[in-house]
């Protein structure tokens, strides 16, 4: 099916599981033979969280982050992060209007649906501590006003390995208001050489219509959120959890948050799977990008990287 062909899902006519596949359809007609990763953003979304895609320059973590906002019909901003920006280039300024004689105040781009955070560990600390309430609170202070910000409200954030020349790390506080963080990496052979014969994300990407609208975001996240967890499915989640905690290769275990993130990212994959309740599978597939940037490993220059360390806690894990 072409994306000429999507149109907008009525969720009162059309399940839940039937809306979900089309939504991956369309993403996957623009970022190739990526399902599992396609999955984790949008289950990322289905439980009310915020996105980390960190990667390599040219993978596609940007087409991504558009194709999400126009699959899902949501009101779509982009911040490009760099060293020199500050905090009002994010949450907006108050501006003197002198035929009033009074402070108006001009939102900036953090007041949308999606919100792409791109290059985010390009700016400074002070710049990206300016999302922080947003992400936590879904709401922004300035000059002492509180304002909300619309809903549903979620950034999809960009970063660059660390390594690389003129990043900042993100602070451990920051990283944790992220659901999940997950990696694209290189594609597939079969994905390049559709790539390399004139495959046009671009273009693709130009004649993508929405699937869903932000009332059918909204409701989805309802039914994932109304998703069962079974009683053995509790006993694997805390199993996980105190693995992690028991383990001398990390310097602390999964929080309590980490743990309900856990939960709600299962549950989100559970509905895109079209099942009744969550499966190990679930867990098994969200763990990685739970885990992965919450679990500080004692010896920081180890040779696994995180996410593989973070694959090594399920494998050890039993499934009930």
């Amino acid at each position: 099916m072409s994306a000429q062909t999507l149109g907008p899902v009525k969720l009162a006519t059309i399940d839940a599981h039937a809306a979900l596949r089309r939504t991956l359809e369309q993403l996957g007609s623009v970022v190739l033979d990526k399902e599992p990763q396609l999955k984790l953003a949008l289950a990322c979304v289905l439980a009310r969280g915020h996105l980390l895609i960190e990667d390599l320059p040219g993978v596609g973590k940007t087409t991504l982050a558009r194709a999400m906002a126009v699959t899902l019909g949501l009101a779509y901003k982009r911040i490009q992060f760099t060293s020199d920006m500050l905090p009002a280039d994010i949450i907006g300024v108050s501006v003197y209007r002198r035929d009033r004689e009074e402070f108006e105040f001009q939102p900036g781009p953090v007041f949308s649906e999606l919100l792409l955070a791109d290059e985010i560990n390009r700016a400074t600390p002070k710049a990206q501590s300016a999302l922080l309430e947003a992400m936590q609170e879904n709401q922004v202070s300035v000059d002492g006003v509180t304002m909300p910000l619309p809903a549903p409200f979620h950034v999809i954030a960009t970063q660059n390995p660390t390594e690389q020349v003129g990043t900042f790390a993100l602070p451990e506080s920051q990283l944790d208001r992220f659901l999940m963080r997950i990696e694209l990496g290189y594609p597939s052979a079969l994905a390049e050489r559709a790539l390399l014969e004139g495959h046009d994300s671009a273009e693709r990407l130009g004649a993508m219509v929405p699937v869903l609208t932000g009332d059918d975001v909204r409701s989805l996240q309802e039914h994932a959120a109304a998703v069962p967890v079974s009683e053995s499915i509790i006993d694997y989640l805390q199993a996980i959890v105190r693995f992690t905690r028991e383990q001398n290769d990390f310097v602390a275990g999964l929080s309590p948050r980490g743990a309900i993130a856990l939960r709600r990212a299962a549950q989100a994959l559970a509905l895109i799977e079209g099942r009744q309740g969550v499966y190990p599978d679930d867990v098994q597939l969200a763990a990685p990008a739970i885990l992965a940037h919450r679990l500080r490993p004692r010896q920081p220059q180890h040779a696994r990287s995180a996410f593989e360390m973070a694959r090594d806690v399920i494998e050890a894990v039993p499934i009930p």
